[in-house]
């Protein structure tokens, strides 16, 4: 029996697990987090087969849950489960330790066989993400000017770029204002930029935004 923690802040997410996996006679739902602290302390008090996580949620982001789990228990399936699409973080979450990386839009069974896989010791790639990787390992030499963002400096281009303000991503991360104000000036320095209008752009011009 494959015994899952779902990790995701979205009841109606975790009830729809709930729903696929009871259609299955070899995946159970062992138990369930909300938030990024509680994933991560009930990922490293407990057993589990597989791990379904969430990028975005409250306190320590997926990212960052990810990289904790993965200093400890090392050979633990992480099946990132995200509303984002592959262009934004499937790369930097398959490079952190990540054992395979979906979509919420994935059908059900393509969940399954994912969770089936990773369970296995194996990767679960989709045939676009393949396509990625193979173009970001012919254009290793060239990478772009975000690829030398850490996680959450990552994390929170995106979210300037998506419009939300300084309070909102301060509030949304558990951080404060001026950290956040930290982390925008680093960006701008990384990226050679002035303004949240010049992130914007980019962040389009690179497919990291919806």
């Amino acid at each position: 029996m494959i015994r899952i923690l779902i990790a995701d802040d979205h009841m109606i997410i975790r009830e729809g697990m709930r729903q696929i996996v009871s259609e299955t006679s070899d995946i159970v739902i062992a138990d369930e987090a909300r938030t990024g602290h509680e994933a991560l302390d009930k990922a490293l008090t407990n057993d589990y087969d597989v791990v379904v996580l969430d990028i975005t949620m409250p306190g320590l982001n997926g990212l960052d849950v990810m990289k904790q789990i993965k200093i400890q228990k090392p050979k633990l399936p992480i099946l990132v489960l995200s509303v984002h699409p592959e262009e934004q973080y499937a790369l930097r979450v398959l490079k952190a330790g990540a054992s395979g990386y979906l979509t919420k839009e994935s059908a059900s069974d393509e969940l399954i066989a994912a969770i089936r896989k990773v369970s296995s010791g194996k990767k679960y790639i989709t045939p676009s993400l393949a396509e990625k990787l193979a173009v970001a390992l012919e254009t290793d030499i060239e990478k772009p000017r975000h690829e030398s963002l850490s996680d959450r400096e990552y994390h929170v281009l995106c979210m300037i770029a998506s419009g939300k303000k300084i309070a909102e991503i301060a509030e949304n991360l558990f951080l404060s204002e001026n950290t956040v104000r930290t982390y925008r000036s680093r960006i701008l320095e990384k990226l050679n930029m002035k303004s949240n209008n010049e992130m914007t752009a980019y962040a389009i011009r690179h497919k990291l935004i919806d």
